[in-house]
């Protein structure tokens, strides 16, 4: 059962200052100092524009991982990722109709080095930096060199000004959101255990970001 943030925001104690959209100006400034440190940028109004924007940028045959990411579920990418529509090899189905726990950990760190890694981010500083993080790792590994190419969907709301304020967003908003939504789903909290700050990619064409118009993620 998926958890979105109104299932915490009411419960939870978050810096509302920065978990609000961006003016044109700030967006498009945003926009600008992504693509000059070598992300490819989509920019999209809504959830179903999304999806069809990330479904665009897989080819089939391509092998897919996700990790755990409220956006993806939010855009309907994971159930369609489970579904038939596609002709992709979907890893998340094969690592889940695992039974031995140590063959499956092995399948989910081989998926690391998918053809198409999808998750997303917890902030994103105006100044082109991307900035996430994880208790385990299994959702950033990839990002920075496993996986072959990256799609990243962040809800526009996730945009701050500075890196500092990336950080302040990870500690003061998504992790608060998340931390509540671990123990409702596994009964033990989060941690901001291990961080990835992401300010270029050097591969051309190798990670694309999807940023849509609207509040989604923590």
């Amino acid at each position: 059962m998926s958890q979105q943030k109104s299932d915490y925001v009411d419960d939870t104690e978050i810096d509302a200052a920065l978990d609000d959209h961006p003016d044109d100006e700030t967006l498009e400034t945003a926009v600008e100092n992504l693509e000059a440190n070598g992300f490819e940028v989509v920019v999209v109004d809504t959830a179903d524009e999304a999806l069809d924007a990330v479904t665009d940028q897989i080819p089939a045959g391509a092998s897919v991982m996700n990790g755990h990411s409220t956006t993806l579920e939010e855009i309907g990418f994971d159930d369609y990722l489970s579904g038939d529509d596609h002709d992709w090899e979907s890893l998340p189905d094969q690592i889940w109709s695992i039974d031995d726990d140590a063959e499956r950990e092995a399948a989910r760190r081989d998926a690391q080095t998918a053809d198409y890694f999808l998750g997303s981010v917890n902030a994103i500083a105006a100044t082109g930096e991307l900035v996430a993080a994880d208790m385990s790792g299994s959702r950033i590994g990839a990002y920075p060199f496993a996986a072959g190419n990256v799609v990243i969907v962040s809800g526009t709301n996730k945009i701050v000004d500075t890196l500092d304020d990336a950080f302040d967003r990870l500690e003061n908003v998504a992790y608060p959101l998340e931390n509540e939504r671990a123990q409702e789903a596994y009964g033990v909290g989060s941690a901001i255990a291990k961080q990835l700050v992401f300010r270029k990619e050097m591969d051309e064409g190798r990670t694309t970001l999807v940023l849509v118009r609207e509040q989604l993620g923590y």
